[in-house]
This record gives C-alpha cells, structure tokens and sequence, in this order.
C-alpha cells in the first residue's frame, strides 16, 4: 500500500484512467467489429455509410493513446481497400 500522500494520489488516478482507457478500447473493439461485420455479410453500402464515423472514432481512440495512431490507420486503410474493392464485384 502506498505509504505518501502523492502515491496515494497516483494509485487514484491510475485506477481512473485504466477505467477511462477500458471505456475507450471497448469503443474501440466494437467499431472494429461492427465494421467487420458489415463486410463479411457483404452489406458494402452500410460501410460505406458508417466510414465517416469509423475513422472518427479511430483516430480520437488513437489520439488519446489508448491504440497506437499506426494501428488506427492500418485498420481504416485495410477496410478502405475492401470496401473499394468490394465496389468493383
């Protein structure tokens, strides 16, 4: 247990962000996985509809720091491709 009063304070806001950052990657993970889903299920027009938000959503998550902003971008740049790609069948 922490023994100073600034250690104290740092195990409080430690817990706080760690709860901020699980709202956050949860954000995170079902953006992904929504997007996903739509383009397994080959529905390219609801994609393309929820892309706009897709990439808000990811690059704020990777503003933040919770995933890397490399990592933000290669998700967007891969669903980018397929939907593009899928558009052409």
């Amino acid at each position: 247990m922490p023994t100073t009063k600034s250690a104290i304070r740092r195990v409080k806001k430690a817990k706080l962000q760690t709860s901020v950052n699980k709202v956050r990657k949860n954000k995170y993970k079902s953006a992904v996985k929504l997007m996903s889903g739509y383009l397994a299920s080959g529905k390219v027009k609801e994609a393309q509809e929820y892309m706009p938000k897709f990439y808000s959503q990811l690059m704020k998550i990777a503003k933040t720091g919770v995933v890397s902003k490399k990592t933000a971008s290669r998700k967007i740049s891969r669903v980018t491709k397929k939907i593009n790609n899928s558009k052409k069948k």
